[in-house]
């Protein structure tokens, strides 16, 4: 600790005042032009995320910020006195945050053209967290690696430092590299996409919400708790995707009715009442997602058939299950249509 004694402490301070002072200027010019921006951008143009506009609105946002930085760290590399060790700082600085503001630009543009191609293409990938974050972790560390060559730090040996140690750390985390692959199995095969719902081998079921580096989130029917499930433990399980190859599901609701009712008279008052629910509900009804009837048995005590609904979201079926039993249900009683108990007769012989 003998050579602080030998620093003038007075004299750096004296010398570091005014680039502190600049600093300090350019950071405030700059974080009030981001603003002043921002509101004028906001105010003037209403425009969606997913288009270019968007997105080049995205990417450019704090670009202000870096451009006084720079602008103030130019300033005193070039014009103020200041010693030469000083200089060399500042001059790393600048280059830092000028590719720092370069990488920040091309990954938030490259994220956003990706969001926007998978919204344009439905049938291209899932939109998730774990693509930004593996497209972002390489452009980043592709700014790093020329902020060090340019610091004259040799990159070479990290590189072969990385392929050595990264043996090791794959044989103590190869489970958390377990999920990061079969997350990227799950989206790259187009099994899974945000919004699906899908039921696993294992028993849980819900609506994939996101497909992170290492979980994946469902959240069940009625909004209940998350579900968070390692992506190693869905790509090794057999998945339900109700919602592929397309949203729209059949619910298959069995009723019974009296061996003496009217049978067409049944039909036209089942089919009514299946039309009025699903309006009701906003479900659509066209030549493809008409409602059906289908008589299937005679039970021991009622003719039996099956009401076919269809809905456009699996999760909606038990709301529609419910209003239709309660609609057909009430509708029966006032047609003297009789849904009879179970009963069995037995009979029995004289000795």
């Amino acid at each position: 600790m003998d050579w602080m004694n030998w620093i003038d402490w007075t004299h750096l301070l004296e010398m570091l005042i005014v680039p502190l002072c600049i600093l300090t200027a350019a950071l405030t010019v700059g974080i009030m032009l981001n603003r002043m921006i921002k509101k004028r951008v906001m105010n003037r143009i209403n425009t969606d995320e997913a288009s270019w506009q968007g997105i080049l609105i995205n990417a450019l946002q704090g670009v202000p910020i870096s451009f006084c930085l720079v602008v103030g760290l130019y300033w005193i590399v070039n014009t103020i006195d200041i010693i030469e060790p000083l200089v060399k700082i500042f001059s790393y600085i600048l280059f830092t945050v000028i590719i720092f503001t370069i990488t920040r630009v091309i990954a938030r543009t490259v994220s956003g053209v990706i969001d926007m191609q998978i919204e344009h293409s439905q049938q291209a990938m899932p939109k998730t967290t774990l693509l930004n974050a593996i497209v972002n972790g390489i452009i980043y560390a592709m700014g790093i690696l020329v902020v060090l060559q340019y610091y004259g730090i040799s990159i070479a040996p990290i590189l072969t430092a990385l392929g050595v140690g990264g043996m090791a750390v794959a044989l103590a985390l190869q489970e958390t590299l377990a999920n990061i692959f079969s997350g990227l199995h799950l989206i790259l095969s187009k099994q899974l996409r945000l919004g699906d719902y899908i039921h696993l081998s294992s028993g849980e079921e819900g609506r994939v919400t996101d497909i992170t580096w290492r979980f994946t989130t469902i959240v069940p029917v009625g909004e209940g708790n998350m579900v968070v499930i390692p992506n190693q433990k869905i790509a090794s399980s057999i998945i339900t995707n109700y919602s592929m190859p397309r949203h729209d599901i059949i619910i298959k609701i069995p009723v019974g009715v009296a061996y003496d009712s009217d049978l067409q008279k049944v039909e036209d008052v089942t089919l009514e009442v299946a039309h009025q629910v699903l309006e009701s509900l906003g479900e659509k009804i066209d030549d493809n997602r008409k409602p059906s009837v289908r008589f299937y048995n005679f039970g021991e005590s009622s003719i039996d058939f099956n009401v076919l609904l269809h809905s456009a979201r699996f999760d909606d079926q038990f709301r529609l299950k419910h209003e239709f039993i309660k609609a057909l249900t009430a509708r029966f009683r006032e047609e003297g249509i009789e849904i009879p108990f179970p009963i069995r007769t037995i009979v029995q012989q004289p000795n």
